[in-house]
């Protein structure tokens, strides 16, 4: 019930992001077919369904009104070449590198893009072929149907759960409007969903290096932007569900299934955070839900686009406005006067390039701003203790972490000048992290040398000592307390 819950909501978007890429519904249709099969199969995350998304639609614009759909799929299929490539260096478990404000903005960010996108349905195409909004007796009639399906939803567990309630809603408004002759929209009229099972088609394209230089930029922004959305989404189902999805085979499916559906006249895709929200909160969690899912949409293409094509897309509509405000989490609003103001700062920035630009962006740029905020809070941590040890000798007592944002305040915690003549460096509460901090220290060496002092260097790591070269005879004891002590550099193989 899940499964066909999921495929009555993914239709009219199949459609709609079909149209947004310029090419026919049915593009749209068999990729939400194949991929949402393929992954929902193979994938990483049972209960996450795929397939063809505005994210990808908007990017695929530009590239179909230029040079055709052919172009279209042979640049889905080098889309999922990449995707497999991605997943053969494993390098899904990057993901993990996303910190939470940037899940949160991700997902607010989503949710305000899902109920932004309903309006376009809002909008009726006159005689002059110019997009008008809905008035009078038309637009009351929408909206009173979406106010049902929605009342529906939200009311209709506290009888029974047996049943989800987005079917319900879906399956009684479509009733009402047909019992009683009520003028909406419906499915049909963004396209006929009518058509055979997809069929193996390989792209009329010339296989020439200059037909590479024209789909490798779309194919590596396409690949980026449905794996950065899938692995986001299945991080949010992981927490939703209190599960582990494995991310690396997620890669290998989605890049599998955008293959496969470049070769049969699909136009790509991948993870769907409104629907994978309908699937879990209906609670379908395995991969059944997800592979019925993609069987209905194939039964409806071969068979019901008759019935499916009368659905009124209020209903769907009420649905997906339900999705936005389940997706939304509004405890976040809360939170932002609670968490460190860096945190918030990115939550708000992430949701709002989310909505205004895409969701890459939104997301590399929200990873990007946390590592500088965290690099620049650590590199303020760096501080030391000093005393004069039973020798005389002066004791710098480092504590923090040495790396390139804080090797400048490392160096100006030092003054040879007024040090006496044996002067000792313990690292015994400092890491070593990077090869500026190896530079920094090599520096602070040369500079105790030029003014004749002895500088003496204590509990150095074993790798950062081969690669000092001022500093490499001043080390006393090369003995660290935790045996995994290491810095992170690239020089050590």
């Amino acid at each position: 019930m899940s499964g066909l819950t999921v495929a009555l909501a993914m239709v009219p978007e199949a459609i709609a992001f079909a149209l947004v890429a310029h090419v026919s519904p049915l593009t749209g249709l068999y990729a939400a077919f194949i991929v949402g099969l393929i992954t929902a199969a193979f994938g990483g995350r049972p209960g996450m369904v795929s397939g063809a998304t505005g994210a990808l639609a908007v990017v695929m614009v530009s590239l179909v009104i230029t040079h055709g759909a052919e172009y279209l799929f042979a640049t889905v299929i080098l889309m999922g070449l990449l995707q497999l490539a991605f997943a053969a260096f494993r390098l899904g478990k990057l993901i993990r590198l996303v910190p939470y404000p940037v899940m949160l903005g991700f997902v607010n960010g989503l949710a305000i893009v899902i109920f932004l996108a309903q309006f376009g349905h809002f909008k009726t195409t006159g005689a002059d072929g110019v997009s008008h909004w809905m008035q009078g007796t038309a637009l009351f009639a929408m909206l009173g149907l979406i106010a049902l399906t929605m009342a529906i939803i939200y009311l209709f567990p506290k009888l029974t759960k047996a049943v989800p309630a987005t079917l319900v809603g879906i399956l009684f408004v479509s009733v009402l409007v047909g019992a009683f002759g009520i003028e909406t929209k419906t499915v049909g009229d963004l396209g006929s969903i009518a058509g055979g099972l997809p069929t193996f088609h390989l792209p009329g394209v010339p296989p020439t290096w200059e037909t590479l230089k024209v789909i490798f930029p779309y194919a590596l922004i396409l690949a980026t932007i449905g794996l950065i959305e899938s692995l986001l989404t299945l991080n949010l189902i992981d927490a939703m569900t209190d599960t582990r999805g494995m991310p690396n085979r997620e890669c290998m499916a989605q890049g599998a299934a955008n293959v496969v559906t470049g070769l049969f006249g699909g136009m790509g895709g991948c993870a769907m955070i409104g629907q994978s929200m309908i699937n879990v909160n209906s609670g379908a969690t395995l991969r059944l839900s997800g592979i019925c899912t993609s069987l209905f949409l194939l039964s409806f293409i071969l068979f019901g686009s008759s019935l499916i094509e009368r659905i009124p897309l209020a209903a769907l509509i009420g649905v997906m406005f339900v999705v936005a405000q389940k997706t939304f989490e509004w405890a976040s609003l809360e939170a932002l006067r609670k968490i460190p103001r860096t945190d918030a700062i990115i939550v708000v920035l992430v949701t709002v390039v989310t909505v205004f630009t895409d969701l890459a962006i939104s997301v590399l740029l929200g990873v990007v701003i946390a590592a500088l905020a965290f690099a620049w809070q650590h590199a303020k941590q760096i501080n030391v203790k000093t005393y004069t040890d039973e020798k005389g000798w002066k004791v710098y007592e480092l504590e923090g972490s040495l790396f390139f944002a804080s090797a400048a305040g490392f160096a100006s915690l030092f003054t040879p000048k007024d040090d006496p003549k044996e002067v000792v460096v313990e690292f015994r509460r400092a890491k070593v992290v990077d090869h500026s901090a190896i530079q920094a220290i090599d520096a602070l060496a040369n500079r105790y040398q030029q003014i004749g002092k002895q500088l003496h260097l204590r509990h150095l790591s074993p790798d950062c000592l081969e690669l000092l070269t001022k500093a490499k005879d001043m080390v006393e004891v090369n003995i660290h307390e935790d045996p995994h002590y290491h810095i992170a550099d690239s020089k050590l193989g």
